[in-house]
C-alpha cells in the first residue's frame, strides 16, 4: 500500500487532479476521453492514469483496445471531495456555454454518488431541521431518520455495513456541508430512479422536475 506522501504526491500533478475531478461524475471514462477533457496527449494521460491506478486511487478494465477508469471507490471519492475546497483555482468559464454548465452545477450536481450544490445543501439543512440527521454530538442519523429513509426511500443499511450512514462533505461551490454516506448515496439514486431530476447535458448538472418538486416538498417541507 502506498504510504501517505505517495499518496498526496499524486494529486500534486495538474492533469492527475483534472482526471480527479472529472471521474466524480461517476462513470468510467476512456483514457481517450480524459486526455482531450484535460487538453493533453494520449501518451501522457496514458502515464499519469497509471499512477493512479498504481496508487489505488483509480480502477481500471479494457474492453477492447479501449481502457476504461473509474474511482476506486467511495474512499477515493471522499478523498478528492475532501481536498476540492482547499483549491483556490476555481473553474472560470471560457464561453457561454461552459458558463451555462458551471451555473448549472453550481445550483445541483452529483458529486460522485450523492448530491452536491446549492440544492445538496438545502437538502442536509432540510433533514437536520427536521429531526432525521442530529449533529449535537457528531454527525449521526436518529431514528426518525432511519424510519424516514425506510419507509420514503426503501433503503436499510445493512448490518455490518462498512460505509457510514452519513457523512458531510464541504461543498467546493456553497462552502458548506452537504450530506454523503450511504444516506447520500440512497437519496440521489432514488431521486433519479423515480426522476426527481434528470441530467442536465453530459456533465454532472441535475434538475429538478415538476414530480421532484412535488416530491421534495412533502417529503422534507422544501420550496425548490
Amino acid at each position: 500500500m502506498p504510504s501517505l506522501a505517495e499518496t498526496a504526491g499524486l494529486f500534486a500533478d495538474r492533469t492527475r487532479a483534472v482526471f480527479c475531478q472529472a471521474l466524480l461524475d461517476g462513470r468510467a471514462w476512456t483514457a481517450g476521453e480524459l486526455a482531450r477533457h484535460a487538453g493533453v496527449r494520449p501518451s501522457t494521460a496514458s502515464e499519469q492514469l497509471s499512477r493512479l491506478v498504481e496508487g489505488g486511487v483509480l480502477t481500471e478494465e479494457r474492453q477492447g483496445r479501449h481502457r476504461y477508469v473509474r474511482l476506486a471507490g467511495t474512499e477515493a471519492a471522499a478523498l478528492v471531495e475532501a481536498l476540492a475546497p482547499f483549491a483556490s483555482d476555481t473553474p472560470r468559464p471560457q464561453n457561454l456555454r461552459e458558463s451555462v454548465r458551471l451555473s448549472a452545477e453550481a445550483h445541483a450536481r452529483t458529486c460522485y454518488d450523492h448530491l452536491a450544490g446549492q440544492l445538496g445543501v438545502a437538502l442536509a439543512d432540510a433533514m437536520i431541521s427536521r429531526g432525521l440527521v442530529a449533529t449535537d454530538s457528531g454527525l449521526a442519523v436518529t431514528a426518525a431518520g432511519r424510519a424516514w429513509l425506510a419507509d420514503a426511500l426503501g433503503y436499510e443499511q445493512p448490518p455490518g455495513a462498512r460505509r457510514p450512514l452519513v457523512r458531510t462533505c464541504l461543498d467546493w461551490t456553497e462552502r458548506r456541508p452537504h450530506l454523503a454516506g450511504a444516506l447520500g448515496a440512497a437519496l440521489c439514486s432514488t431521486a433519479l430512479h423515480r426522476q426527481w431530476l434528470r441530467p442536465v447535458g453530459t456533465g454532472r448538472a441535475v434538475k429538478v422536475t415538476p414530480q421532484g418538486a412535488e416530491a421534495f416538498r412533502n417529503l422534507l417541507g422544501m420550496t425548490v
